[in-house]
Parts: structure tokens; C-alpha cells; sequence
């Protein structure tokens, strides 16, 4: 089975981020080395698992399909499964709010989704009703363009940390864009991570009624303050030559 292979299964879960890869970037994810990523590669894209594309001297791996997304996700419930009572294991900034593919996760994710249903923006079958149009709209989402793609507009995906739903499809997809061009949430440059900022709690707290979670230990990156240019530093002048050697060396030389 392809994706039984651990190192392939690290490669494939890398790619759940929507980014597109190097094989060399995924043979570090993957722990092997370069010759060995090339067939792990070779053998996802034969399964249709993964998809190439060249752009000049770089070729670039990324998820074949929305569905493939979709089945890794469904793994990784059942992989973490237990009996009893679920008690996540998920890190916790991944947890507060992360993306699946092309559209959000998580605990923000899962709050959107029963809150949308709260304000009757959908119905069960999660047809949008024309309230909850009028909401998206509001947020600069063009509803009609978002129904004319070739995939389902929105659905339940079962989230695996949290083990109920947030929105997926393309709508799903629309509302993570809005976020990140809106500054609600920042993704971290080498994760999953969302991280939400204080303009993106305040405009949650607005739009929605939501108290957004908070994403824990936030990326070194986003939390290092900008320095600001100081006086630059004045040069150190050179000291004067001594004109009396000065005199001397020309006379020794003559």
C-alpha cells in the first residue's frame, strides 16, 4: 500500500497544508535521503497520490486532488481513534486552528461551523440560506462565483483533532482566503499553524459573536518585534601622519 510506508506517509501528510514541495524539502520531512525521496515520489505520483509541476530548473510535489486531502484527514481519525471518552492529543497550537488543505481546521474552524448553523445561515444539507449570503457577501466573498466552481460548494469534513465538523469545499476555501487577505488569521511560514491576531479576534467577536481561540507559544517569527533603524554609527576618523616622519621617510628615500 503506498501510504503505508512511513516516509511516504510523513511526505503525503507535509503536502495536507496545500504547499507544493521539493522532492529535497520532502526527503528532510521524510528522513531519507534525496535518491530514496525520488522513488517515494515516483510511486505517490503513480497512485495518483501526488502531483509534479516543473517551473524552470525546480519541480514542485503538492496533493493530486481535494479527495486525497480529504482521505488523509479521514486517516488520521481513525488512526488516533480510541474507545471511551476523546480526550485530544493534538499540540496545541495546531489544535486552536490550522489549515486542512485549502480551507480552515481546528478548534476555530469547528466554532465557525456550529456558529454559522446557530445564526441559520445554513441548512442541514448545508445549502446557504439568503441571510447567510448577504453575511459572506459582507466579507467580500462572491457567493455566485464560489457556486460556479467544478466542486462542491460546502460540506461537513470531519475534523481530526477536534472529531466533529468544519466547513469544507469551496466555500471553505473562499472564507480561509478572506481571513488571511483580511488579517484575521497569519499562517506560519513552515507549518499548519493559523495563528489568530488581536485585529482577527476583535473582527470574529464582530462578525460572528465568536470568542476565537488562542494559538499558544505563536511562532518565534511572528512574535519578534520589528527594530527600529538607529543613528548609525559614526566612523572613527584616521589619525593625521606625522609630518616630521613624513619628512624623514622622503629624505631617507632620497
Amino acid at each position: 500500500m503506498a501510504i503505508g510506508e512511513p516516509a511516504r506517509t510523513r511526505m503525503l501528510y507535509c503536502l495536507l497544508d496545500g504547499r507544493a514541495r521539493t522532492s529535497t524539502e520532502l526527503a528532510i520531512v521524510a528522513g531519507v535521503s534525496p535518491s530514496t525521496a525520488s522513488v517515494h515520489l515516483d510511486r505517490l505520483k503513480t497512485e495518483r497520490l501526488v502531483k509534479v509541476f516543473a517551473q524552470g530548473k525546480h519541480r514542485y510535489h503538492s496533493l493530486d486532488s481535494l479527495p486525497v486531502a480529504r482521505i488523509l484527514e479521514g486517516l488520521s481519525v481513525f488512526a488516533a481513534g480510541s474507545h471511551g471518552e476523546f480526550v485530544p492529543n493534538t499540540p496545541s497550537r495546531l489544535r486552536a486552528a490550522r489549515t486542512c488543505y485549502d480551507h480552515m481546521a481546528g478548534t476555530l474552524a469547528v466554532s465557525l461551523h456550529d456558529r454559522f448553523h446557530e445564526l441559520g445561515w445554513f441548512s442541514s444539507s448545508y445549502e446557504m440560506t439568503q441571510e447567510g449570503s448577504k453575511a459572506f457577501e459582507s466579507l467580500g466573498i462572491d457567493v455566485d462565483a464560489v457556486r460556479l466552481q467544478r466542486r462542491r460548494f460546502a460540506y461537513a469534513c470531519l475534523d481530526w483533532s477536534e472529531r466533529r465538523p468544519h466547513i469544507g469545499g469551496a466555500l471553505g476555501a473562499a472564507l480561509l482566503q478572506a481571513a488571511l487577505k483580511r488579517k484575521w488569521v497569519i499562517q506560519d511560514l513552515d507549518s499548519r499553524v493559523l495563528s489568530v491576531t488581536d485585529f482577527g479576534r476583535r473582527e470574529l467577536q464582530a462578525h460572528f459573536g465568536l470568542l476565537a481561540p488562542s494559538t499558544p507559544n505563536a511562532s518565534p517569527a511572528l512574535r519578534r518585534p520589528i527594530r527600529k533603524p538607529g543613528p548609525r554609527p559614526r566612523r572613527r576618523a584616521f589619525p593625521k601622519a606625522n609630518a616630521g616622519s613624513s619628512g624623514r621617510r622622503q629624505l631617507q628615500d632620497r
